[in-house]
């Protein structure tokens, strides 16, 4: 069967269906030896799909994991500044796997990891609406925090949907808030906090959609359940 050839260098755990166009624009992918075009569609039970000159692998096995990203490392394969990554963390999992979704440097916590392109797309696609929620440690005028940080409506010109925010515990000059978004535009909640005069000094994922952190240790991962990942693809 014909599918996109995004979707299938995805799927084959070569790259991310974003990271596939930037193959394919780039003359790396070929089928029938013919380079591809970008929207191009092929079947591998019939088409030679060849990647940087090799064949296109079969359909990886599907892995998930759920890892507990510690600070300084970067959520990406490989960093041309060389810097640690998260693909360094699972490079004993068996499996080529992608981060599905982000978390900067500074940050850390719950990312999900897995080589199902599907699966990555839904999590990622703005219209999925996946809600993510986060412990975050912050100092400056915490009194009525949680209540500006849920009133914030705008970030540099630019439209959010609003938080959901609690105050876990807190002093008069600092603070543990629970806050729980929906979007995950670019550095989000710490954009939010800096309008509210607010300085992030840990900020740790625990949540995402039915998936929780717990107690997994700082810089490991372990495996999704079936129920977990049915979960996921029904969010």
């Amino acid at each position: 069967m014909e599918e996109r050839l995004q979707k299938l260098l995805s799927a084959a755990g070569v790259c991310s269906r974003r990271a596939a166009e930037t193959y394919i624009q780039s003359g790396r992918v070929t089928v029938n030896g013919e380079i591809a075009l970008l929207g191009g569609r092929a079947d591998p039970s019939r088409d030679e799909i060849l990647v940087d000159g090799k064949p296109l692998r079969q359909r990886a096995e599907p892995v998930y994991l759920l890892l507990n990203k510690p600070r300084g490392y970067v959520t990406t394969l490989s960093d041309e500044r060389g810097r640690q990554t998260v693909a360094d963390l699972t490079a004993d999992c068996g499996a080529r796997v992608f981060p599905a979704g982000r978390l900067d440097l500074d940050s850390e916590g719950l990312l999900v990891m897995t080589n199902d392109g599907e699966l990555m797309q839904h999590l990622l696609h703005p219209r999925g609406e996946i809600e993510k929620t986060y412990r975050v440690s912050v100092r400056g005028p915490v009194i009525g925090a949680a209540q500006r940080l849920a009133a914030v409506r705008e970030l540099e010109g630019e439209t959010i949907r609003p938080a959901q925010v609690l105050l876990v515990q807190g002093t008069a000059q600092a603070a543990e808030l629970e806050i729980t978004i929906h979007e995950g535009k670019n550095r989000q909640i710490r954009r939010m906090c800096a309008a509210c005069d607010l300085t992030v000094k840990r900020l740790r994922r625990v949540r995402e959609h039915s998936l929780e952190l717990g107690d997994l240790p700082c810089g490991k991962w372990r495996r999704l359940t079936q129920e977990e990942i049915a979960a996921l693809k029904n969010a």
